[in-house]
């Protein structure tokens, strides 16, 4: 069979290997959800180390959780595996590119119009997408999440969010990409250097505008009151020359229970957000069920989302967010943001370098039916995507190794602020409200885990003593 595909023609032999890697990387990976799968059927008591930090009761909540988002993510992976290949072999891509074709040519323009028929192409398959992704995100909304509890939107808010995504998705993507098209074609021998500089250039404004003038399109953000935890955290960020300027809160329970907190900014303009489900004395889920002293600002967000009474206080104290903010402004102390930004950029440009090696090749848009045409949009697609599929694939794998490494420095930073008693409880808080399974198979966490396991991230933490 090997010595049948060596004497194809090497278009044939691109996109069977394309193909063939692409299912490799599927099967690895459903192998692996297998191995996970099993822990989380087999696993049916707390383990004796664990006794100590996790009951009984939130133990099963989390492994039945996990178990169906694992198998939630088995069939939708199968799905959208299917659904690429079916694409490839039945020459969807060359199918839509003659639609957009079509489309730009009943305005009177043509071939020659090729970044317009890009944005149309690019159009087109980002609605396709949107429309064949669309049932799958509601059945993990309102069937997986809404089961344990996480979900606090409505079918309604839901649609309406995913439409505004969509648009503003569309708003920042096609000038993007038609500039960015442009620059390639008439950026001459150096294009690739030109490129890389304008991406990395949209990479910094979208990162310094997103919090301020994306992000509030879709929750609402208000300055944290002032108040003991304000003038802690404020305390806190001077105490390591962080340059904060605002402190903000951001209406996370509307949509989701889960919690989380970050930072942005650039230079001396650096902002902290906190979600409000991360807040034990702020978080909305704490206070269903209780009478309401004030009506809302918003009457819409109260209509479009659900909050349902919780049996235990979600969120964390005082000292814990204090102790968590600790690890976030370590990974700012220790330089792991502009590590991560470094290692982006030069990524980008070694890929921008290889793309302009290899766009010339006339065998690559052959393997996938472009045979009388080479648009740069789908070289892009073809060689970013595909060829570099591989690489992507071992860049991913180092990246989540060498991020477990940041989380374990800021984990030590923290510490070392005297809050490992604060970060300890507070870490397996959060594993409570999000329902984290403490449990993982050791291949499974090595490939995925982006962050350490709870208990790892515990033992390296120091025998804390605990209430």
């Amino acid at each position: 069979m090997l010595e049948s595909i060596v004497d194809l023609p090497v278009e044939k032999q691109i996109f069977y290997a394309v193909l063939g890697f692409s299912w490799t990387v599927y099967l690895w990976e459903a192998y692996l959800s297998y191995r996970q799968r099993k822990i989380y059927r087999t696993t049916t008591h707390v383990p004796p180390e664990l006794g100590k930090i996790i009951d009984s009761e939130t133990f099963q909540k989390s492994r039945l959780y996990q178990l169906d988002k694992s198998n939630f993510g088995f069939w939708s992976g199968l799905y959208s595996e299917t659904e690429g290949t079916l694409i490839l072999i039945l020459g969807g891509i060359p199918f839509l590119w003659n639609i957009a074709g079509s489309v730009t040519a009943r305005f009177g323009l043509g071939s020659e119009y090729e970044i317009t028929q890009s944005l149309v192409f690019l159009t087109l398959a980002t609605l396709f997408s949107a429309v064949t992704g669309l049932p799958w995100s509601l059945y993990n909304t309102f069937v997986i999440e809404e089961k344990h509890g996480f979900n606090q939107q409505t079918i309604g808010f839901f649609l309406k969010d995913a439409v505004k995504k969509f648009m503003v998705t569309q708003c920042i993507l096609l000038p993007v990409t038609s500039l960015l098209l442009y620059i390639i074609k008439i950026g001459g021998d150096y294009f690739f250097i030109y490129a890389w500089l304008f991406t990395l250039a949209v990479t910094l404004v979208l990162v310094t505008i997103y919090a301020d003038y994306i992000a509030p399109l879709f929750d609402k953000f208000t300055p944290l009151p002032e108040g003991e935890l304000k003038t802690d955290i404020e305390a806190l960020a001077k105490s390591i020359s962080f340059p904060l300027t605002k402190v903000y809160v951001v209406e996370g329970s509307k949509r989701s229970s889960h919690s989380n907190a970050y930072f942005y900014g650039f230079f001396k303009n650096k902002r902290i957000v906190l979600f409000d489900t991360l807040l034990e004395d702020y978080s909305p889920l704490n206070k269903s069920g209780e009478p309401q002293t004030e009506q809302p600002e918003s009457d819409e967000s109260s209509a479009e989302s659900k909050a349902k009474p919780k049996n235990k206080k979600q969120g964390c104290n005082n000292p814990e967010i204090l102790a968590v903010l600790g690890h976030e402004l370590g990974h700012w102390k220790l330089g792991h943001t502009v590590k991560n930004i470094v290692i982006s950029q030069m990524n980008s440009f070694l890929c921008f370098s290889l793309f302009a090696v290899l766009i010339g090749r006339k065998e690559l848009f052959v393997a996938f039916d472009f045979n009388d045409s080479q648009p740069t949009l789908i070289g892009l697609m073809i060689i970013f995507q595909f060829i570099f599929s591989p690489y992507n694939e071992l860049l991913s794998f180092c990246l989540t190794v060498l991020s477990r490494r940041f989380e374990f420095q800021a984990d030590a930073f923290a510490r070392s602020m005297g809050k490992a008693s604060e970060l300890y409880s507070a870490l397996i808080k959060l594993n409570k409200d999000n329902l984290g399974f403490p449990v993982a198979d050791w291949l499974f966490s090595m490939w995925h885990y982006s962050h350490p396991p709870l208990l790892e991230r515990l033992r390296a933490l120091g025998n804390v003593k605990q209430d």
